[in-house]
């Protein structure tokens, strides 16, 4: 009995020893750290727009008679000075200055062609236009009496085309061209029926030049045509006729870069003050202001 007894032990102390040498007791399993988050980046801070500077330089198309006739050069200084902005002048034709604003290349237009403006603005490349002033188109020709003096426009035009009589067009889609152009249209005839129509593609000064040489007849700006230095044998013989009322307006150009100083223009240029100064200009030179304010 003894000897069975030694027997057990013997087993229960390997049994110990082996269970010791397999590792003991398990432990339990830890969980793996969860990754940690890094902080998210914060983004940079986009800058505010550099405001427009209050001061600068604009550039405005605008057309010949303008130019020609002296205005500008009476007025524009009173802008700069005024606002402190400069100004470049591009002088073309109308047609010419609208493209310059459909194209990006003026701030602002000074135009005379009504219905090429409305469409201007319908195209949505200016949000309005202004009145500014008028002035009036005038028929310049021959003294020798071919065509006396009147108020009568269709009855000149069909005058000239009857008599095949010299007849010099600007031709260069200006408001002065345009507005020709229309009056033709009106009559439902063509000029061009006339084998001594020509069309130079020139600014109205120039235009007037060759009608001097060539003692024919043209339609003209009042202004540019008082303006003149020399206008030869040529004499008014058509005024004073509804269908020859010059409109000018003028807008901002929607993709302008100078939006400040566009718009500084419009202000001082439809102001009572600035008005009132366009009303003086020809007045002491010839006796009758060339334009006539309508802001």
């Amino acid at each position: 009995m003894k000897r069975n007894f030694m027997l057990y032990l013997a087993v229960f102390v390997c049994l110990i020893i082996v269970l010791s040498a397999c590792g003991g007791t398990a432990q339990p399993t830890q969980p793996a750290p969860a990754p940690v988050a890094e902080p998210a980046s914060t983004p940079e801070p986009t800058p505010d727009p550099e405001p427009e500077p209050q001061t600068g330089t604009i550039t405005l198309a605008t057309t010949t008679s303008t130019e020609d006739s002296g205005l500008l050069d009476f007025i524009l200084p009173n802008f700069t000075e005024v606002t402190g902005w400069d100004i470049r002048v591009i002088s073309v034709g109308t047609g010419a200055a609208l493209q310059l604003g459909r194209d990006g290349e003026a701030d602002v237009l000074l135009v005379h062609a009504r219905t090429e403006e409305d469409r201007f603005v319908a195209e949505g490349y200016a949000e309005r236009r202004h009145d500014v002033m008028y002035n009036d188109f005038v028929i310049v020709g021959p003294s020798d009496g071919a065509i006396a003096h009147n108020d009568d426009i269709e009855a000149t035009f069909m005058a000239i085309l009857d008599g095949n009589l010299p007849f010099v067009s600007r031709g260069d889609n200006s408001g002065t061209h345009i507005r020709e152009l229309q009056i033709w249209e009106s009559l439902n005839v063509s000029p061009e029926d006339n084998t001594n129509y020509i069309e130079v593609g020139q600014g109205m000064g120039a235009t007037l030049g060759m009608t001097v040489e060539m003692d024919a007849f043209t339609l003209t700006d009042r202004a540019t045509w008082l303006a003149y230095p020399d206008v030869g044998n040529l004499v008014i013989v058509c005024e004073g006729n509804e269908l020859l009322l010059n409109p000018y307006g003028v807008m901002v150009v929607s993709t302008t870069e100078h939006p400040v100083g566009a718009q500084a223009f419009i202000d001082w240029i439809t102001n009572p003050a600035t008005q009132q100064l366009i009303s003086t200009f020809g007045v002491a030179e010839f006796g009758q202001p060339l334009f006539f304010p309508e802001a």
